[in-house]
């Protein structure tokens, strides 16, 4: 597996295998692996002839007093992971590779897909998605990049951001990976605690509860929300953040429950936030 720390090594490489014909899966990461960033990678090498995965810890999409400096960096075993899972190259750049002194770009949706859910707590968050995610396939000329469905509103702006600035990429979502108790994997669990740990159970608890109601035909967005809401309130360190139910599409609220809809929460668990979501199937 190559490990490539600039841009023109990526390229250099990317052009190699272009001019043989193969086609090259991305897989961006903010390094931290687990089971659902190797479902990616999965997923890449099974569609892809050639699989470039970065490991790069973002920090334009971090927000002040966020957890940028303690994010988990594990980048010996993130190798590991990669190379076990068929990987073909890596991509580490460092902060000043990414954004050199003078850089003054940024990529930003205008509209209200970026200004709900995780948008809505997190100010300029995916103004620094998008414009990370931009520079890479800019860097790797992917034919196709593999984000997971765990990030809902990150899938649903990338998806809108490659629509409107015509990137010729197609763009993959890839089911959530989770705990035997239903939580979703995620870098930041490793931040919880055994008691946070067993207490993080309430998110799948309150989502199972909601497929349930939708199921039986309760569609009424306010009520399967608050059923939700209830559940989460009866976990002593549990706080929400939020709980909305959306069109999938738009991101916009909705009154009544369709196919296709996205039923979305984000919750603290003493200081780590957790996000999670499920669509819509009637």
């Amino acid at each position: 597996m190559i490990i490539a720390v600039t841009v023109d090594d990526v390229r250099r490489q990317v052009k190699e295998w272009k001019k043989e014909g193969l086609s090259v899966g991305l897989v961006p990461t903010m390094g931290a692996l687990h089971e659902g960033h190797a479902s990616l990678v999965d997923s890449s090498v099974k569609v892809c002839d050639r699989t470039v995965a970065s490991v790069f810890v973002n920090p334009t999409q971090f927000s002040k007093g966020e957890d940028l400096d303690s994010y988990p960096r594990t980048f010996d075993r993130d190798c590991e992971i990669l190379e076990e899972h068929g990987c073909d190259m890596v991509f580490a750049p460092t902060v000043d590779v990414m954004y050199p002194e003078g850089f003054g770009a940024e990529i930003q949706i205008t509209t209200g897909i970026v200004n709900r859910l995780c948008g809505a707590s997190r100010p300029g968050h995916f103004k620094g998605v998008c414009t990370v995610v931009g520079k890479l396939f800019n860097i790797v000329s992917p034919d196709s990049a593999f984000f997971g469905e765990k990030d809902a509103q990150q899938l649903a702006v990338i998806r809108k951001m490659v629509k409107d600035l015509n990137f010729d990429v197609n763009v993959v979502g890839c089911p959530t990976v989770r705990e035997s108790d239903g939580l979703a994997k995620s870098s930041r669990n490793s931040y919880l605690n055994e008691e946070e740990r067993r207490a993080s159970g309430v998110l799948y608890k309150s989502m199972t509860l909601a497929r349930e109601c939708i199921d039986t035909g309760k569609l009424q967005a306010a009520e399967v929300a608050e059923i939700m809401r209830e559940t989460i309130e009866g976990e002593p360190i549990a706080e929400i953040d939020y709980i909305e139910i959306v069109d999938g599409s738009t991101l916009e609220p909705v009154e009544t429950i369709k196919n296709g809809d996205l039923v979305a929460l984000a919750v603290y668990i003493g200081n780590t936030r957790l996000i999670d979501n499920f669509t819509v199937s009637l």
